[in-house]
């Protein structure tokens, strides 16, 4: 089984791609939950954005069997989505659902909350998470619902039902679960679930590395950085499940996130220097993370959003 994740790794760069249909047609899922090591398994979803192809499961949807209870690692994108995860548990082993993760607030994280709560089932995520739920739940909601269409009933808005601040965790059978939360990262509420015994960790938001990062307006990247050196690198975890995109391993995430980050920002600082402008700074060179997925869509976004961070530091 060690030998598996290597061999995705490997192979990963060339199964990655937003031209890749749905590659599970019989199920709202985009595909098929895989086991990575002994109890874990993800549904990996497309690395494209949501669309009604995908159904809005293009990130990962994790479940770890553990041998008294399943613990889900994110809601899901939709009511139907997370309903889809759960016939694939059930198909898989006959242990109850008993816990479910949201690995931050937004959409594909969180709006299958409530078909998980019509089961019974807590839902777990950073105070933070929270609200940005309770803020944003309409809109994203809404925005769901404009791409999934019909895939989009019975959805609606529902936050965790237990939150936390630092961190939550439970033994349950042959495993010990530990939600993190390690500071600012990706987007508000992002946490991590590690698996100590295991060294994997369930990174969400937190790590990329198949497609590219997106920063949004309160992603402060100075602060994911500091995040990433001072408490992710202390994991030293041997698997990484990331947020979006095949299982991996330390060196892949840290070159396309922590790598990417640094990157970027010493672009930015190059042409401040230069005195340059925002109109300029959106094409500074970012060619070496152009095989990167969803390119198109935010490199320049993010080259804006990091000019305007790094203007005021």
């Amino acid at each position: 089984m060690r030998f598996l994740i290597p061999m995705l790794v490997a192979a990963s760069a060339a199964q990655a791609s937003e031209d890749i249909a749905d590659k599970y047609p019989a199920s709202m899922l985009y595909d098929k939950p895989v086991e990575f090591i002994p109890g874990v398994f993800s549904a990996i979803g497309a690395t494209a954005p949501p669309t009604y192809e995908n159904a809005g499961h293009n990130n990962n949807l994790s479940f770890i069997v553990t041998g008294d209870g399943v613990v889900v690692v994110n809601g899901g994108a939709a009511y139907g989505l997370a309903r889809a995860l759960h016939d694939e548990i059930k198909a898989i082993t006959d242990q109850p659902v008993k816990l479910v993760f949201n690995e931050n607030g937004q959409g594909h994280a969180v709006l299958g909350n409530n078909y998980w709560v019509e089961q019974g089932i807590p839902v777990v995520a950073h105070v933070d998470a929270a609200h940005e739920v309770e803020r944003y739940g309409g809109s994203i909601l809404e925005a769901m619902q404009r791409y999934n269409r019909d895939k989009a009933e019975g959805t609606v808005v529902q936050g965790p039902t237990e939150t936390f601040e630092e961190e939550y965790i439970v033994e349950m059978g042959d495993f010990r679960i530990e939600a993190r939360y390690l500071g600012p990262a990706h987007s508000p509420g992002d946490i991590v679930i590690w698996l100590p015994e295991q060294s994997l960790v369930i990174s969400g938001d937190v790590a990329f590395h198949e497609r590219m990062l997106p920063i949004f307006e309160d992603t402060i990247t100075i602060d994911w950085l500091e995040t990433w050196d001072t408490e992710f690198e202390a994991l030293e975890a041997t698997y990484v499940i990331p947020g979006h995109g095949h299982p991996t391993n330390m060196d892949q995430v840290r070159r396309y996130t922590k790598g990417y980050l640094e990157y970027l920002r010493g672009k930015i600082g190059e042409h401040l220097e230069n005195g340059g402008g925002l109109a300029e700074a959106y094409y500074v060179d970012q060619s070496p993370y152009k095989n990167l997925d969803t390119f198109e869509e935010l490199a320049t976004k993010n080259a804006g959003r990091v000019f305007e961070q790094m203007e005021f530091e």
